[in-house]
């Protein structure tokens, strides 16, 4: 009977894939399950390959990313100070305001910088001025010069020519006198002569008168060679006077190149004076433009001061935060950053909003975090003590992820990297 055979023999019971029916024309059909130990250990099997393949499902998916919520929202915070002193005399934004850049913030009082502004424009064409007489007397003092410089040459050599002249004039004088002196001896020899002879009634009295005129006339003769030979000396001594004269005037004007080039260090000092006074009216002119204090970036203003405080310059008076520019520093163990590279695509979860950003990895720092703090560790003590060390790695939004301007510098996020 098989319902003997199947007590006798469990195990091939137990084997049987389907259910046997035997038909009896007085009974009804009788059905034969599976045992309950060959249905445990089918379920066993199912599990063993589910809880397999789950794993393996399970650890592709854990090995495919990296997270870590040691991550903050990092932002450049721009202070804005006064490059200027002066006193506040408008404010235009209140806390927490958002500003567009170049928006004007603050108005210092500008009335000290636009006075300093037309002096500076005073002084700069008083510089202006001078330069321009300077750099006309050059090329005058030059001509004049070289015009000085040929006249006393030509002075000199006239004055000498005219010593010469006066000389020979001399000497021609004294000739002069000489002839006339020897024809007045002889003449006045003559009238002695004839005298004697009237005397004796030896020659006409005629012969005796004009011996005596001609001695008369020789000694007029000599008395202007004399003359003559005094004007010729007074004309040397007048030709030495024009020699001096000339000799010192070229003298003067030998000098004149010095006096030239005096005159273009003086022009050149003007220059450079006109163009210090130019610098001094640029600096006023920024001075001025600094009474406008100005927005550096698009942000969030946080604000120190007020209407009618007195500020120095390189003072902090407001904070601007660029919101549309907020990223992600997320410190990961070092053990995460084998396959983590910059490009990855990474999931941001906000704490404050519970919401998700889309991001990319930017870059990885180039050492640990205490390597950066004030007291970095020191290794080398002995007291060495291995712990695993993070490396800040930043995250950079992608475009508009921040537009509502919800994530906030200073906020925790959990930064989620996917290396694959």
């Amino acid at each position: 009977m098989p319902d003997q055979a199947a007590a006798k023999n469990p195990e091939s019971a137990s084997s049987a894939t389907r259910i046997t029916a035997v038909e009896s024309p007085t009974t009804k059909p009788t059905v034969v399950y599976p045992s309950r130990r060959s249905r445990k250990r089918w379920i066993i099997v199912a599990s063993v390959v589910v809880a397999l393949v789950g794993g393996v499902f399970l650890w592709h998916y854990l090995s495919g990313f990296e997270s870590t919520d040691d991550a903050q929202v990092d932002v450049h915070l721009y202070p804005v100070s006064a490059r200027i002193s002066g006193y506040v005399q408008a404010v235009h934004v209140g806390d927490n305001q958002w500003v567009q850049q170049g928006a004007t913030l603050v108005e210092i009082d500008p009335k000290d910088y636009q006075v300093a502004v037309a002096r500076a424009q005073a002084n700069l064409e008083t510089a202006e001025a001078s330069a321009r007489a300077l750099n006309i007397d050059v090329p005058i003092s030059s001509v004049d010069t070289a015009s000085q410089l040929k006249f006393t040459s030509s002075d000199i050599e006239e004055a000498k020519a005219a010593i010469a002249a006066g000389e020979k004039q001399v000497a021609a004088a004294q000739a002069r006198i000489q002839e006339a002196q020897a024809d007045d001896v002889k003449t006045k020899d003559d009238v002695e002569r004839y005298h004697l002879l009237l005397v004796k009634d030896e020659v006409p009295k005629q012969i005796y008168d004009h011996a005596v005129a001609a001695a008369q006339t020789d000694t007029a003769a000599v008395t202007a060679a004399r003359a003559e030979e005094a004007a010729a000396e007074q004309n040397v001594e007048e030709a030495r006077s024009r020699l001096i004269e000339a000799i010192a005037r070229n003298e003067s004007a030998q000098a004149g190149p010095q006096r030239v080039a005096s005159t273009r260090a003086r022009a050149l000092s003007a220059v450079a004076d006109e163009s210090q006074r130019k610098a001094e009216l640029d600096q006023a002119e920024l001075n001025l433009g600094y009474t406008s204090i100005l927005a550096p970036v698009s942000g969030e203003v946080t604000k120190t001061v007020v209407v009618g405080l007195n500020v120095d310059a390189g003072e902090q008076m407001l904070t601007v935060v660029p919101l549309d520019e907020v990223w992600i520093t997320a410190n990961f163990k070092e053990t995460q950053l084998r396959y983590m590279r910059p490009g990855q695509k990474v999931k941001i979860t906000c704490d404050s909003n519970g919401r998700s950003y889309k991001g990319h990895v930017d870059s990885i720092a180039g050492a640990t975090g205490p390597l950066f703090s004030l007291l970095p560790p020191e290794n080398a003590t002995g007291n060495y003590v291995k712990i695993v060390q993070r490396v800040p790695v930043k995250i950079v939004l992608e475009p508009g992820g921040n537009h509502d301007h919800q994530l906030r510098p200073g906020m925790n996020v959990e930064a989620k990297v996917y290396l694959r």
